[in-house]
């Protein structure tokens, strides 16, 4: 939802289950600002590649396009956010592997089948983010889970 003085807050996946009042209208406007940024500062390349602030801010930036794609992020307890996970879905979070990069998860609560769906899920993660420009490659991490990490592309 959003925040006076701070704008619409896209689903990263590690807090509470958004709203559901009015967030897809909200969802809607931030995703085609999105757009729109890209095509007014972009030149040529316009929607085709993150924007300056993109490469800024990708967590937010890779959570915004997840979530405008009706990819589900996963949830945690409101009131335990360091507890158990409520929910199947994406988790967006900064890269093991260092800055400029951003991990995209599918985590779910235990027993839930997160791990089940996760190389299906993070195709669909990446077929969302790939037309926007972004750099995905799937990676199988420690205990044998699947991660996507997603990057700008090269800057020309």
């Amino acid at each position: 939802m959003t925040t006076p003085g701070q704008g619409f807050e896209p689903a990263s996946g590690d807090g509470p289950a958004a709203p559901e009042a009015g967030r897809a209208a909200e969802l809607r406007t931030a995703y085609e600002g999105l757009l729109q940024i890209r095509r007014l500062v972009n030149g040529p390349a316009g929607a085709t590649v993150p924007a300056p602030w993109e490469r800024r801010l990708m967590v937010r930036a890779v959570a915004l396009v997840l979530e405008a794609a009706g990819i589900a992020p996963s949830a945690c307890d409101p009131r335990d956010p360091a507890g158990p996970r409520t929910r199947n879905g994406y988790r967006v979070g900064p890269a093991a592997s260092g800055a400029g990069r951003v991990e995209v998860t599918w985590l779910g609560p235990p027993g839930g089948g997160a791990a089940e769906e996760e190389q299906e899920r993070l195709t669909a993660c990446a077929a969302a983010l790939e037309p926007l420009g972004w750099v995905c490659l799937l990676y199988r991490g420690p205990r044998r889970r699947r991660f996507l990490e997603v990057e700008p592309p090269p800057a020309p």
